[in-house]
């Protein structure tokens, strides 16, 4: 009779749990022994309206260099980026000695070379060093700590962003991370299967600024929480119950 009730069990337990499938949890599962991947390693950025730059120059003229390095944007509230200019609605910024100056569109390298052209009328042997203070991108979904991130160095990819943000759950799809990026007023999204080397190859691996990374969950969490679930421990007790009330009877 213990065995017929070790049997009852035993049986339920693999109905329960035989609902969830196997899941990848290895990045890159596919790859082999071979050598590195042909990756893209980091992109260009690209300057945007509202972006705040951090702009410090210096040249032989010292007075010149306080007039930009001790610069205060005055209207912005979070005090981690007051000391940059705003890059307003026409993509422009407020320079002292050049004035208004269009840097929307160009690269971080390409406004560092202009201004330092421009000033050079100015100032003796500028030398221009811009950031971007703002660099933010999101995180959400099927991850431990889904939050947005402001970047102090510009060049991130998926999996940083990924371990910024506690790494992905158990329930996370790895092959299917859906990453949305709007450039231009565009808005463009790509999903990127983690199981495969490949996706490092894709233009979306490297991330860019106000970039939003999903993790989707897969239909496993769905089953946990489902109704059927939830009633799975009451299941089991009555299987239990039956079977040890059976096995009295076949004392008997």
């Amino acid at each position: 009779m213990k065995k017929i009730t070790t049997y009852f069990f035993v049986i339920a337990v693999l109905l329960i749990t035989g609902c969830a499938g196997s899941r990848n949890l290895v990045y890159f599962s596919n790859m082999t022994n071979a050598g590195a991947s042909n990756t893209n390693i980091g992109g260009a950025v690209i300057i945007h309206q509202k972006d705040i730059l951090s702009i410090t120059v210096n040249s032989l003229n010292p007075e010149s260099n306080l007039l930009f390095n001790g610069n205060k944007n005055s209207g912005l509230n979070n005090p981690a980026i007051r000391s940059g200019y705003k890059v307003n609605e026409n993509g422009f910024v407020n320079l002292p000695l050049i004035g208004d100056y269009k840097v929307e569109g160009q690269t971080i390298e390409e406004a560092q070379i202009e201004i330092a052209k421009k000033l050079a009328a100015f100032v003796k042997s500028p030398v221009v060093d811009i950031q971007l203070l703002n660099f933010k991108i999101s995180v959400i979904g099927e991850v431990n700590r889904p939050s947005t991130f402001t970047i102090t160095d510009e060049n991130v990819n998926l999996l940083e962003a990924l371990g910024m943000a506690g790494d992905m759950t158990v329930y996370g799809k790895r092959n299917n991370v859906l990453v949305i990026r709007t450039e231009n007023g565009r808005r463009t999204m790509n999903r990127l299967d983690l199981n495969k080397i490949e996706s490092m190859d894709s233009p979306y691996f490297n991330l860019k600024q106000n970039d939003i990374v999903y993790v989707e969950p897969d239909k496993s969490k769905a089953v946990e929480f489902s109704q059927n679930t939830r009633l799975a421990p009451i299941v089991v007790a009555s299987i239990s119950a039956l079977a040890v009330l059976a096995a009295v009877l076949f004392k008997r």
